[in-house]
């Protein structure tokens, strides 16, 4: 049997893999069918304009819980303002409870973090970093603690500060509590994001704290970005909203993760 006649097999294959998944690697269809990785590649690139998958580095990732533009699509702060903005508050809110008097935070950039920031009132000593801008201005308005930011340059997208400068500034301190906003979340993948420059920022975020809170809107659910940050097991605690569904919750509990429903 020639490669073209199994061609149609094939496709079929990978969006089975991909469903039941989430993710294929060209090579393990390239072994699997005995083909070339150049004819898993055309494959690929043929499924995803037909919008049934997204290619990325080695394969591809499923996209179940929304289409390509809203993957490839790199928000700026103000657009991401307007999505699920009374969930976001919610869980600002109910993850602001999990911090106590004394405690050192990192408050990473994003649109659920800031609602985080905007809740601390009731404290008086607290020492905080964030890489965001737009937080750092909140945290100000307090004036009761001081508020550490790292150097780096701007990430205009995000309002934050990025790069070798302001992860190398962050290995000078290990703190109590992180809390992490969150671009994709899947069980199997982890948390991902479209920027390397946020990802590697995000690692280096998790390695100098005790605690690693993610706080998002369960629109984020079931999603795979472009950058890796950090596999499911090292988060401590997830802020959400009641439509996580329950055997999701079931399962990350049963892992050990602490799930908070704002």
């Amino acid at each position: 049997m020639d490669i073209a006649s199994l061609t149609p097999e094939r496709r079929e294959y990978i969006l089975k893999e991909i469903k039941e998944k989430g993710s294929i690697k060209v090579k393990d269809i390239s072994k699997r069918f005995n083909v070339s990785e150049v004819t898993i590649r055309k494959d690929l690139k043929l499924l995803e304009k037909k919008k049934v998958l997204l290619r990325v580095r080695g394969g591809a990732i499923s996209l179940k819980y929304n289409n390509i533009e809203d993957i490839e699509k790199d928000d700026s702060i103000s657009e991401k303002q307007q999505k699920n903005h009374k969930e976001k508050q919610a869980i600002g809110k109910k993850a602001a409870s999990l911090i106590s008097e004394n405690d050192t935070i990192i408050f990473d950039s994003g649109t659920t973090t800031i609602e985080v920031a905007k809740n601390l009132q009731k404290f008086q000593n607290l020492s905080v970093i964030t890489n965001a801008l737009n937080i750092a201005i909140v945290l100000n308005k307090y004036k009761k603690f001081p508020v550490i930011i790292p150097g780096g340059h701007l990430r205009e997208k995000s309002m934050s500060l990025v790069g070798p400068r302001a992860e190398l500034f962050l290995k000078n301190f290990y703190c109590d509590k992180l809390f992490l906003g969150v671009d994709s979340f899947s069980i199997e993948r982890g948390v991902s994001t479209l920027d390397l420059e946020e990802a590697s920022m995000n690692q280096t975020m998790i390695s100098a704290s005790k605690e690693v809170i993610a706080v998002f809107d369960s629109s984020k659910l079931n999603r795979n970005s472009f950058a890796f940050i950090v596999p499911t097991s090292k988060i401590t605690t997830i802020v959400t909203d009641s439509n996580i569904p329950s055997e999701m919750k079931a399962e990350l509990e049963h892992m050990g993760i602490q799930v908070i429903i704002a």
